[in-house]
């Protein structure tokens, strides 16, 4: 019977890496840091990432129970990479702990305020959420992120008609960027 467990967790961690491996490409995208300008930095990365993962969380929480223990598996899988991102940046082992309890700070808080504005389809609210996050420090002279809420918008409907069959398989893909007015208000 034991064995039998470790053959589930076996197989989870191929759906897990399959669909984790998806994401990550997604958030790769080189258009989003040429066309929806998002920084191509460390940070840039970890907040379109995030982005990401969010909407994966978020299709994920009406799944049955296997489609929420993926989901868990996959953010599971996104912070062992940023730790291990964190510690080849040259970080020290002391304080990755500290720095990983800020980072998923982060993240939940922008899981709490992005979807705060996607159930209110508010574009403008989730427009201002990125902005805010991806640029903490510019004010007012801050790109527009409203191409990127754009996306993430119709990426969330996207995901809305993945079958759980797709989320079960590790198969769920989101749209490709493009073809959005980031600059239409």
């Amino acid at each position: 019977m034991i064995f039998g467990l470790f053959r589930k967790r076996n197989h989870n961690r191929i759906i897990v890496v399959r669909q984790y491996d998806v994401l990550t490409a997604m958030a790769r995208q080189p258009v989003f840091y040429t066309d929806y300008d998002v920084p191509d930095t460390v940070m840039g990365r970890f907040e379109l990432l995030s982005a990401v993962m969010i909407l994966f969380f978020r299709r994920t929480r009406s799944s049955a129970t296997s489609g929420q223990e993926l989901a868990q598996e996959i953010i599971d899988a996104f912070f062992e990479d940023i730790d291990y991102s964190i510690r080849e940046l040259g970080i020290g082992d002391n304080s990755v702990p500290k720095r990983m309890k800020k980072l998923a700070g982060m993240f939940y808080g922008r899981l709490e305020s992005y979807a705060a504005a996607m159930d209110g389809n508010d574009r403008d609210a989730l427009a201002t959420a990125l902005q805010r996050n991806i640029y903490p420090t510019a004010g007012e002279e801050a790109p527009s992120m409203l191409g990127l809420a754009d996306w993430m918008m119709v990426a969330e409907a996207h995901l809305a008609a993945v079958t759980e069959g797709e989320i079960a398989t590790g198969s769920a893909i989101l749209p490709q960027p493009g073809g959005i007015d980031k600059d239409v208000a």
